[in-house]
């Protein structure tokens, strides 16, 4: 190295060395070379030394792109906050290309990006609640990114599974899941927010009720009575249809319901200030139905409401005995009693709460998937009873749920048939609602077809009968818009609910009917006009059955039986 004629010759680099190590080694070297007088000209050693600074900086660029991320998941609060709060766009596209171009096994840990500016934890998290229960959650909103830890690893891999066949949208934005080369996420109580959300959503999911401790160390609410305004209200919202929603978070005492400037309103008051806290964190800017009724919800100035009748409008939960009101429905006595100690898991009649309003919806294990506007309406229904399933059962059953086009039983497996909803909205419903129930004495798989209608068989083409066309069918419950009948759909159930019962039939005649069909009547009870009743079967199953065989039964005089399942119980 002596003269005007030398080289930088660096030793090659151990595998089995630190980075930060070697090039310390090596500049001691050269220091001690420098001392020894090595160095003849002192700018040979200057420039050595930027050299040798340069490879340093290169190579701590790299390894950083490479483990920022894995550090962030990893190390406490204020480390985890300039990672969310200071990194721009740019560099994190740059650093996430790495992980894009490697297929990381599976695992519970999933990453998702290009989520819209100023998305909620909330929505993260809905994304996650149809598949099994979340564990926890990181945020990264300065780069439009999170991490969402699930309870299993089947449960993320069912996820990434039904995601890269339908397109999640939060937002109506296109997002990407996939997995995460973390095991598990290590964060710190330090983001409240998320920390409230996630309990709120695993007391629900576990069947409790959200507590309110001082650790979350959250503002105090003001108020126990809530305000919401519905937007984008699509389908009907009703009285009954928040009342299922919100006491997933605690007691609802009073609800009272209103149209002002042309939005459905509501004022609901809980029992304390800190279950409507809990409740507002949890659904505020949330879907009820899928991807409409989304609802808006502040505290209210009114610490107390003061409800005067018990009707569709107006519900006084602590006062079952309060009057109708002129010209309005009455609360019936017995829907009264069963939601003074209903179970609060027989969550929501109509389509199940989607986005975190599914942090109530979840517990009940119905929760529909939203935003999906790629997905279709066709749905695949498998493990069948191929002696004993016909289109024609298949269409009642699904008919609860949507109407039903079409039906064809696969020729060469019989056990699977496709079915063909009105829209990807019913199909949905559907297939939360029938998936795992058991019919004819198997339990049937129901899923998301890749395909998007039913074809019918060519004409002259004998198929025997496993296809059949019910586009026309008179017995659609949901072809008029705005229909009751989308008030009133419920999860399979023990009690069936009767309607269009001609006067003259009784419930001895009723109970031997259903008894006919396959079971036991264990409770009956008319209304007290006789037109409509509630039978109670022995099994979900047998009322499965019985509403299969005797939906739309010819009673006489051209009186066709109505069956649906109910909520409530006798």
């Amino acid at each position: 190295m002596r003269g005007d004629s030398w080289c930088y010759v660096l030793p090659p680099f151990p595998q089995t060395v630190q980075g930060e190590t070697y090039f310390i080694v090596v500049f001691q070297g050269l220091c001690s070379l420098q001392m020894e007088g090595l160095f003849l000209e002192s700018h040979a050693f200057i420039s050595l030394s930027l050299f040798l600074a340069l490879c340093f900086l290169s190579f701590f660029l790299q390894r950083g792109s490479d483990e920022l991320l894995s550090s962030s998941l990893y190390n406490s609060g204020s480390d985890m906050s300039s990672i969310s709060d200071g990194t721009s766009n740019g560099s994190d596209s740059k650093k996430l290309r790495v992980e894009d171009r490697m297929e990381a096994p599976p695992s519970r840990v999933l990453h998702i990006r290009k989520l819209p500016n100023e998305t909620s934890e909330t929505e993260v998290i809905a994304l996650g609640l149809p598949f099994g229960k979340v564990t926890n959650i990181l945020t990264l909103k300065g780069k439009n990114q999170a991490f969402l830890e699930l309870g299993t690893e089947e449960a993320a891999i069912t996820m990434v599974n039904y995601y890269s066949t339908v397109t999640p949208h939060v937002r109506n934005v296109p997002v990407f899941i996939q997995y995460s080369n973390h095991k598990e996420l290590k964060t710190d109580a330090g983001n409240q927010r998320a920390q409230a959300v996630l309990q709120a959503v695993s007391a629900v999911q576990g069947g409790g009720t959200p507590t309110s401790g001082s650790d979350l160390a959250l503002t105090a609410a003001s108020s126990p009575v809530l305000r919401i305004i519905i937007d984008n209200m699509f389908y009907p919202v009703t009285l009954d249809v928040l009342q299922q929603i919100f006491s997933k978070f605690g007691t609802v005492m009073k609800i009272i319901t209103f149209t002002k400037n042309n939005q459905f309103q509501a004022l609901l008051q809980f029992n304390d200030p800190s279950t409507a806290q809990q409740a507002k964190i949890a659904l505020d800017g949330q879907n009820i139905y899928n991807s409409c009724c989304t609802l808006r919800i502040d505290y209210s100035k009114l610490v107390n409401l003061n409800v005067k009748y018990n009707n569709d409008k107006s519900r006084d939960y602590t006062r079952p005995e309060l009057p109708a009101g002129d010209g309005q429905p009455a609360m019936d006595p017995n829907m009264a009693a069963a939601f003074q100690g209903k179970d609060s898991n027989s969550l929501l009649g109509a389509l199940s709460p989607l986005n975190a309003a599914a942090a109530a919806a979840a517990a009940a294990g119905r929760v529909a998937l939203s935003g999906h506007s790629g997905s279709s309406g066709v749905l695949l229904a498998s493990n069948l009873n191929e002696e004993m399933v016909t289109p024609q059962s298949l269409f009642t059953l699904f008919g609860v749920y949507g109407d039903t086009q079409r039906v064809k039983i696969l020729y060469n497996k019989k056990d699977s048939a496709l079915i063909q909803m009105a829209d990807a909205s019913q199909a949905q419903l559907a297939m939360s609602h029938l998936n795992g129930q058991k019919m004819y004495g198997k339990v049937i798989r129901v899923a998301l077809s890749k395909h998007t209608s039913v074809q019918l068989p060519r004409d002259g083409l004998d198929d025997q009968g496993l296809t059949k066309d019910f586009t026309n069918s008179p017995l659609h419950r949901f072809k008029k818009p705005g229909s009751k009948n989308f008030q009133n759909i419920f999860p399979p159930s023990t009690t069936l609910h009767l309607s269009n019962i001609p006067t003259d039939v009784t419930e001895e005649d009723l109970r031997l009917l259903f008894s006919n069909a396959g079971g036991t009547v264990n409770a009956f009870k008319f209304f007290q006009d006789h037109k409509m009743a509630l039978l109670q079967m022995s099994t979900v199953e047998e009322a499965i059955q019985g509403l299969i065989d005797l939906h739309n039964y010819n009673m006489g005089d051209n009186h066709h039986l109505r069956v649906s399942f109910s909520k409530s119980s006798i």
